[in-house]
C-alpha cells in the first residue's frame, strides 16, 4: 500500500514537471513568436531583394540590356535632341523576362538563404546567425509587377543623365515557425542609362508594341 501511494506521488510529481517544463517553454514561446515571424519576414524580403538586383545584373552583363534598344534620341538637322521615345515592346519583354526569373528562383529558395537561425531568437547579441535554422519557405507568389520610371538629373554643363529605372513589387505568402505570413517587397534598379548633351526635350513619348506613339505619363524630373 505504502509502495503504491510513493509510486503515485513518483508519477504525480513527473507529470507536474512535465506540466511546468511546457508551461515555460509556452511561455517562451509566446515570447518569441513575433519576434520569429519578423525576422522570417525580414530575411526573405532581404533574400527577394537580392534575386531582382542579381536577375537584372544578369541581364545587363548578358548584353540583353541596351539603351539604344529601349530609348530612341530624336535630333534635328544640328544635332540637337528633339525628343526621346522609348520602346514599350522591348520594355515588355524586359519586364516578362525578370519576372519570370525572379518568380522562379523565389519558390527554389531553401532554409539556409531565409530560415531563422535559432540564436537570432534567444541571444542575437551573442549567438547571431548560429544554431539551427527554424524552416521558412515561400508558399506561393500571389503576385509580381514591374514597371518603368524616368529619371532626369543634371549631369554638368549643359548635359542630362537620363536613366530608366524598373521596379518591381512582389507579394507573397510564407510558412514560418509562427505559422503563416504576408511579405510584400518592392525593389528600385536603374536598368539603363546615358548621358543627352543639350537640352532635354518637353515630348517624351513611349513607342507601343504597334509603333504608335504615345505620351509618356512615367517621367519624372
Amino acid at each position: 500500500m505504502a509502495r503504491r501511494k510513493w509510486r503515485l506521488r513518483k508519477k504525480t510529481v513527473g507529470i507536474l514537471a512535465l506540466a511546468a517544463v511546457l508551461a515555460v517553454f509556452l511561455a517562451a514561446w509566446l515570447r518569441l513568436y513575433p519576434l520569429a515571424e519578423d525576422l522570417a519576414v525580414t530575411r526573405v524580403t532581404l533574400q527577394t531583394s537580392h534575386l531582382i538586383n542579381e536577375a537584372i545584373d544578369r541581364q545587363i552583363r548578358e548584353g540583353a540590356v541596351d539603351y539604344s534598344n529601349m530609348v530612341l534620341l530624336e535630333k534635328d538637322d544640328q544635332g540637337n535632341v528633339t525628343a526621346l521615345k522609348t520602346n514599350i515592346a522591348e520594355m515588355n519583354a524586359l519586364k516578362t523576362q525578370i519576372l519570370d526569373t525572379v518568380n522562379r528562383e523565389i519558390m527554389e529558395l531553401d532554409v539556409e538563404e531565409i530560415g531563422v537561425p535559432l540564436g537570432n531568437l534567444l541571444m542575437p547579441g551573442l549567438f547571431s546567425g548560429r544554431g539551427p535554422y527554424l524552416p521558412v519557405r515561400v508558399l506561393t507568389v500571389r503576385s509580381s509587377d514591374a514597371a518603368f520610371s524616368n529619371q532626369f538629373t543634371q549631369a554638368g554643363i549643359n548635359q542630362t543623365l537620363h536613366q530608366i529605372v524598373m521596379t518591381v513589387t512582389i507579394e507573397m505568402t510564407i510558412v514560418t515557425p509562427a505559422g503563416t505570413a504576408q511579405v510584400n517587397t518592392a525593389s528600385q534598379v536603374v536598368v539603363a542609362e546615358t548621358v543627352i548633351v543639350g537640352s532635354v526635350p518637353d515630348s517624351y513619348l513611349a513607342v507601343d508594341a504597334a509603333g504608335r506613339n504615345e505620351p509618356d505619363t512615367e517621367r519624372t524630373r
